[in-house]
């Protein structure tokens, strides 16, 4: 069985998910056959796996840190938001339902099993597991059932490494009252401590890293810099949808629907120097972009029903009548059609009126569709015409089938002959996620461009692959630098207790 190290917060957002990825990256650069591990996420950003199975991205990028590719174990359970007290339950994979929030406590008891088996199975194929804690060990409400923080330290016996976050204030109190909470024997297991989001001079923290040293008898590790790295989120608390925006000749907004999902679409996009994307969720602020996207969600209906209320619709209909492009994915793709149909109560139950943007129509499916794709966009005319023949990859997941009506024609032709999408005018719509990845997010910057009279020879499409690894070698270099790594180490091979 592989020995374990395992990543606790002091609250969500604290940087657990890039700590474990600096730890695979690290120990993959050392030599060792690393995986990571989170029994149960909690986001709308997931992925499908070549087998066709669902996880939480997070744990895909930290595999990617790893140099190796996703399974569902590494993430046996992910919880998908429906709304503020009901999340789709996803199992090893697979859709199992929606539970509101008192269901699934229930339920969740059945799942320790899944999630040890898991593991086990994990461990024997690697010599080393970074383990990712959720929120907090401190949950005292919700310790008696817990196999995602504590409860998961003594299913793996992983030592524990407790991260603060110092950006947003009051770190030393967060992290004495996160071990001063935990029960002796949790307590006995937090063998380190890590300050995240330091900005300024480490020698003015020193004082207080010693006084929180002799308090918790516990030693700091560590003090990380604010890092400024272009990785893929874990969820809706990501600082894209906040962060400023540099001005550039390119301006895209991303309508930040209330159940947005798989945001991590346009990271590709945001990555090109012409381009300024932003995420935007009123009328005020859409302004007058080159680009209007419209994401995927885990609420179509719900959310384009929030667009009508807000005025939003109406705005983005009433740019796309002046000309302005207009690109739907997923469920962004759905809303864009004439009629959404859930006679399985999918979602909301009943028939609703989409934007009337697209001659498409979707009918929701209890069977979720989960699949890996690749295929070529069809020859198109018009203002998408330059992005005819290019070669799209990436996945389908969503729970529903769209019809076109004769106006509009196929986006793309998939694997098997199958189409996908739908383009009318200057309004395009995919089921699939992932298409700004490769080539054709370049293609869709060059289109822009030309469309505004401005030539960009020089622009070139980036590669995924190798952009994502030049940032994971960064992040372990500035872990390796800011972490007792000789302590790390003596802590994995030392064990839990």
């Amino acid at each position: 069985m592989a020995k374990a190290i395992m990543i606790q917060g002091t609250m969500s957002s604290v940087g657990k998910s890039l700590m474990c990825a600096g730890l695979c990256r690290i120990l993959k650069q050392d030599g060792y056959r690393v995986a990571p591990f989170k029994s149960q996420n909690m986001a709308l950003n997931s992925y499908i796996t070549g087998d066709g199975l669902e996880m939480g991205r997070a744990q895909v990028m930290q595999a990617e840190a790893a140099g190796i590719e996703p399974t569902v174990l590494m993430n046996p359970i992910l919880l998908k938001p429906t709304s503020h007290q009901a999340s789709q339950v996803i199992v090893k994979g697979e859709a199992v339902g929606t539970m509101p929030a008192r269901d699934y406590y229930v339920y969740k008891k059945q799942l320790r099993s899944v999630v040890e088996e898991a593991y086990r199975e994990l461990s024997a194929q690697n010599d080393i597991i970074v383990i990712e804690g959720a929120g907090s060990p401190a949950e005292i409400n919700l310790n008696s059932e817990d196999f995602v923080n504590m409860g998961m330290a003594n299913i793996a016996d992983a030592p524990v490494l407790l991260v603060g976050d110092i950006d947003r204030g009051g770190v030393f109190a967060s992290l004495y009252g996160t071990v001063e909470l935990v029960s002796d024997s949790e307590r006995a297991r937090i063998k380190g401590i890590i300050i995240n989001k330091f900005r300024g001079d480490v020698e003015i923290l020193e004082p207080g890293l010693e006084m929180l040293e002799k308090l918790l008898r516990v030693p700091v590790l560590g003090v990380v810099p604010y890092m400024q790295l272009d990785l893929d989120d874990e969820d809706s608390l990501s600082e894209r949808f906040t962060g400023p925006v540099t001005p550039s000749l390119l301006d895209i907004a991303v309508i930040k629907l209330p159940g947005i999902s798989n945001f991590t679409d346009f990271n590709a996009l945001s990555r090109i120097s012409c381009v300024g994307l932003r995420y935007v969720d009123s009328v005020k602020a859409l302004n007058e972009p080159d680009l209007i996207i419209l994401p995927g969600t885990q609420n179509t209906m719900g959310d384009l029903r929030w667009m009508r209320q807000n005025g939003l619709e109406a705005a983005i209909k009433k740019k796309a009548a002046a000309g302005t492009s207009i690109i739907g994915v997923c469920g962004g793709y759905h809303m864009l059609g004439y009629i959404l149909e859930d006679s399985e109560s999918v979602e909301e139950g009943g028939s609703m009126r989409g934007m009337e943007l697209l001659p498409v129509d979707t009918v929701f499916e209890a069977q979720k569709v989960r699949t890996r794709k690749t295929g070529a966009v069809r020859p198109l005319e018009g203002i998408f015409s330059s992005l005819s023949g290019i070669e799209i990859t990436g996945y389908e997941i969503h729970m529903g089938r769209t019809s076109l009506r004769p106006e509009a024609l196929p986006f793309s032709i998939l694997d098997g002959g199958k189409s996908d999408g739908a383009v009318y005018k200057n309004v395009l719509g995919s089921s699939v996620h992932g298409l700004f990845d490769g080539e054709l997010g370049t293609a869709v910057v060059r289109m822009l461009l030309k469309s505004r009279g401005i030539e960009e020879p020089s622009l070139e499409a980036i590669n995924t692959y190798e952009y994502k690894n030049r940032q994971y070698d960064a992040l372990a270099e500035i872990l390796r630098s800011s972490l007792n790594m000789d302590s790390i180490y003596k802590i994995i091979n030392d064990g839990g207790q």
